[in-house]
């Protein structure tokens, strides 16, 4: 059952001057980068998750560092909440703005500070585009390695909030494995320094903390990113089945002979016909289900994992297995997988992105679920999603101008997420909570866990004023969602 964000119960309205506060700001910033008329704030009235949306009281773009501390000392001084916005692609509307909010926008942030190829890293400010990075340091043999599909547009800092992965994450890890350092400003304007330059620092892992905050506990202003030097050798296998439960089988079977490929990623049928029709790769038509098995490395140790891949999925049921002969038709087989997305789009008026983790085990079982789900509520759904680690991203169509058809979605969503934490899994892979999953929150974690989680946000930001009503729900709200749950008989 579905169960709405409510301002007053999951983000009380705080009460300060508006006319004082703007004034404030003009002290801080320029005219041309304080935006308060309904026309300059519609562009910012929504994220990626285009499911809700609302503008704030003002938004600010500032462009120096000291700017960005000065606005943050005035809204701890004035009790204003601050929404944090990057490139605005997040996908749980964690970027989505409150009606009385300050929408702080880094985009202007865009900047590579520097590059150090003999140290393998680069400092970058958090407006830099995720795809920028391995751009600028791909003439050095190096590159970053976290790619999530929307790398061509999504912001550095917003990757870091939200602990985005990607095809390759894998192998390569999250953002959180690809980080060394941070520079942020807590809601009072103190400059905090994470991580550092060595293989470890001293003390709590503070940085890791705040990689999937989502904003709730500071600002960031500069982060350190690990560089990878680009692999030796890369092949990449395009593998068909004729039903889920073989692609399934192959994924969990692949890892179990001891290969962690670079990228193991499954799109279902519908997904597979609308990524050829959009992107026109070559995909096949008449497969229930495609694998892209991408592997890395030496080129001996590659060849190997390559014959062995290549027996295993064979033995899982594969009905083709074909190898890109070159780097030109490796490129057209990740095409089409990146392209998805607004492939799906042309599918429907909206599509309804998932974002849900489970063991491998569980994907058939889980898929399976998902295609009941769809023809009880009798919405189209295609499955695109790193099948390696589990982490679906099931797209649900549905038309937004029809209220049921939006009820229908979004209650769709939450027994998928749920699903996901029946079998062992979890609610968010990279996406993270933000407004969309809270009352799947209720449901992974007990009380006393949410009040765990409630402490450490208290701790750093004792007024809650940084993305207020997101990621970590009220524990009315908990109570709440899981008596209208069992009320229906959940």
């Amino acid at each position: 059952m579905s169960y709405q964000f409510n301002e007053t119960l999951d983000n009380p309205i705080p009460t300060y001057d508006g006319d004082k506060f703007l004034a404030g700001l003009a002290q801080i910033v320029d005219s041309d980068v304080l935006l308060t008329t309904a026309e300059q704030l519609a562009p910012f009235e929504s994220d990626g998750l285009s499911m809700y949306r609302q503008q704030p009281f003002a938004a600010v773009l500032p462009n120096t560092i000291e700017q960005v501390q000065k606005i943050l000392q005035l809204c701890d001084a004035m009790n204003v909440p601050v929404v944090t916005r990057g490139a605005g692609t997040g996908l749980s509307g964690g970027a989505l703005p409150f009606a009385h909010c300050l929408l702080l926008v880094m985009s202007k942030f865009d900047q590579i500070i520097n590059i150090d190829a003999k140290n393998n890293c680069a400092v970058v400010q958090p407006g830099v585009r995720n795809l920028a990075i391995s751009e600028a340091v791909s003439s050095l043999g190096l590159y970053y390695a976290p790619d999530p599909s929307s790398q061509i547009a999504c912001s550095i800092g917003g990757n870091v909030a939200e602990n985005a992965g990607g095809v390759h994450c894998l192998k390569y890890g999250l953002t959180v494995h690809n980080l060394m350092a941070i520079k942020a400003f807590t809601i009072s304007g103190e400059a905090v320094e994470l991580g550092g330059s060595g293989l470890d620092s001293a003390g709590l892992d503070l940085m890791a903390l705040l990689t999937g905050s989502e904003g709730l506990l500071a600002v960031i202003t500069e982060i350190t990113v690990k560089l990878l030097a680009k692999p030796l050798t890369t092949k990449t296998l395009l593998v068909a089945f004729d039903s889920i439960d073989k692609a399934s089988d192959g994924v969990g079977q692949i890892i179990a002979a001891g290969v962690i490929p670079a990228g193991l990623e499954m799109m279902d049928s519908l997904a597979i016909q609308a990524a050829e029709d959009f992107a026109q790769v070559g995909y096949p038509r008449d497969a229930k289900a495609i694998l892209l098995v991408e592997l890395d490395g030496f080129t001996e140790s590659v060849d190997e994992e390559l014959e062995l891949v290549n027996q295993v999925l064979m033995t899982a049921g594969a009905t083709s297995i074909r190898l890109a002969k070159d780097d030109a038709e490796r490129a057209q087989f990740w095409l089409g997988r990146k392209s998805a997305f607004p492939a799906v789009g042309r599918l429907a008026p909206d599509y309804y992105c998932m974002d849900g983790t489970i063991p491998r085990r569980e994907l058939a079982n889980v898929l399976n679920y998902i295609h009941e789900l769809s023809e009880f509520y009798d919405l189209k759904v295609a499955n695109v999603f790193h099948a390696g680690d589990g982490n679906l991203h099931p797209l649900i169509l549905f038309d937004s101008s029809k209220p049921e058809s939006v009820a229908n979605a979004e209650e769709f969503g939450a027994k998928i997420l749920e699903k996901c934490t029946a079998v062992g899994g979890t609610i968010t892979g990279e996406h993270g909570v933000g407004r969309e999953k809270l009352n799947q929150m209720a449901v992974q974690f007990t009380d006393a866990e949410i009040a765990q989680l409630q402490a450490v946000k208290s701790a750093i930001d004792d007024k809650g004023l940084l993305n207020p009503g997101k990621l970590i729900p009220t524990l009315r709200r908990c109570q709440e969602y899981r008596a209208i749950n069992a009320g229906a008989g959940k």
